[in-house]
């Protein structure tokens, strides 16, 4: 993707006059345009909904590969003797994302699994694409400096590249769901996870390219919200179990988007757990605090919580028009829908105005402010008159014993 066709696929997503992008098109970009269209399908705060719908369809569809090049694709990038353990793998994709491809497959011991590999030369063209962008947007910002207030371009295209590097080693994913199990096992006595399930990996079978893991049935919460099939109350499910992994254990789903939690029966599966967000103490304990007064709208109590997060805090007079800004940022906020009142919008101009005022944050923030920013997105395409943060109120005293 070069800087003129990057101009056309933002001029794709946030032109007017009702024409929706092309998706084809913008899979034949590459990697790094569909992460953009997939990021871009949430931010419902600002694009219309019938766009954002449009664009999610990015979750989920994505070319596919031919049987036989999936299988060439296995001989050539798995572990040595791969398909020697294997009674049958089926020959239509049970999946298709932007880094890899998904088929059902049954071992030779009697177990349905799933086969994940991923796709040829997506890495390489990614990496070249990043690099390429972030020299439009290092000049971009040089020659006009007003856009480093509007925005932190290049820092956001870090953190596109950074989980999207991780997914595209699949020993990421392994290790990342050991690293979610762990939580579990650790914290399933103190803390209802009972919800949450996990795919067993059957990890001498995975490496790099490749990975095997149990078969899991049931649809994403992606497919659901289009068919109109998710209840609120799964989506407030969700945020109870992802919310004590983000505040009350700081290692969480590093990239929660509706495509990567299944329904299966009456459980919760997180999938493509290539990427763990972490944040330390500090964040962590001061993002519950800041949520624990938002649910109240105590916005005084927010603007306190939030200079405690920082790693630099303000004092006297500066921390007082801090204050003062942070209460006109949410004169409009108490008690509204997400429909009337976004909190991904008001979550980044929170952060916006933080830094500007001087403060400055760890950069594990933002994998929570992404996670906060799917879940406000799935509410919106789901119950669009729902207050978020009033529903959220039940969590918070389970939570604060923990946090």
């Amino acid at each position: 993707m070069n800087w003129i066709q990057f101009g056309r696929l933002i001029h794709a997503i946030y032109g007017r006059g009702g024409k929706l992008p092309d998706l084809d098109w913008i899979q034949g970009l590459g990697l790094l345009a569909v992460k953009l269209g997939q990021v871009h399908a949430l931010r419902i705060d600002f694009l219309d909904r019938e766009k954002c719908e449009h664009l999610a369809r990015l979750y989920r569809r994505n070319a596919v590969l031919a049987s036989e090049d999936f299988l060439g694709l296995l001989r050539t990038s798995a572990v040595p003797g791969f398909f020697e353990h294997f009674e049958n793998i089926e020959a239509t994709a049970l999946a298709s994302a932007s880094v890899g491809q998904v088929h059902r497959a049954r071992l030779k011991i009697g177990e349905d699994v799933v086969i994940k590999a991923i796709k040829r030369n997506v890495r390489g063209e990614f990496i070249a694409d990043v690099a390429s962008l972030k020299r439009l947007f290092r000049l971009a910002t040089f020659l006009y400096p007003k856009l480093r207030r509007v925005g932190d371009p290049v820092g956001i295209l870090g953190d596109i590249e950074e989980y999207t590097l991780s997914e595209l080693d699949l020993r990421h994913e392994v290790a990342g769901q050991k690293t979610l199990r762990a939580i579990y096992e650790q914290h399933r006595g103190t803390f209802d996870l009972s919800r949450l399930a996990f795919a067993r990996v059957h990890e001498p079978l995975c490496n790099e390219n490749a990975m095997v893991s149990e078969f899991i049935p049931g649809r994403s919460f992606d497919e659901l919200l289009e068919t109109g099939e998710l209840g609120y109350d799964r989506l407030l499910e969700l945020f109870h179990i992802h919310g004590f992994y983000m505040f009350c254990v700081g290692t969480f789903h590093g990239d929660m988007h509706p495509g990567n939690v299944l329904l299966t029966g009456d459980k919760l599966c997180f999938i493509d757990t290539g990427y763990i967000g972490h944040v330390g103490p500090k964040i962590r304990r001061g993002l519950f605090e800041f949520f624990a007064a938002l649910s109240e709208y105590d916005y005084p109590r927010c603007a306190a919580a939030l200079n405690r997060m920082s790693e630099r805090e303000l004092a006297g007079p500066a921390f007082d028009t801090f204050k003062g800004r942070l209460l006109e940022l949410y004169a409009d906020f108490t008690g509204t829908t997400v429909a009337q009142v976004s909190l991904t919008r008001k979550m980044m101009q929170t952060i916006k105005l933080g830094v500007h005022s001087g403060m400055t944050f760890e950069k594990g923030i933002f994998a929570i402010i992404r996670s906060l920013m799917y879940l406000d997105g799935m509410v919106l395409r789901c119950k669009p008159d729902a207050v978020l943060l009033r529903d959220m109120r039940r969590f918070i005293g389970e939570f604060e014993k923990l946090v």
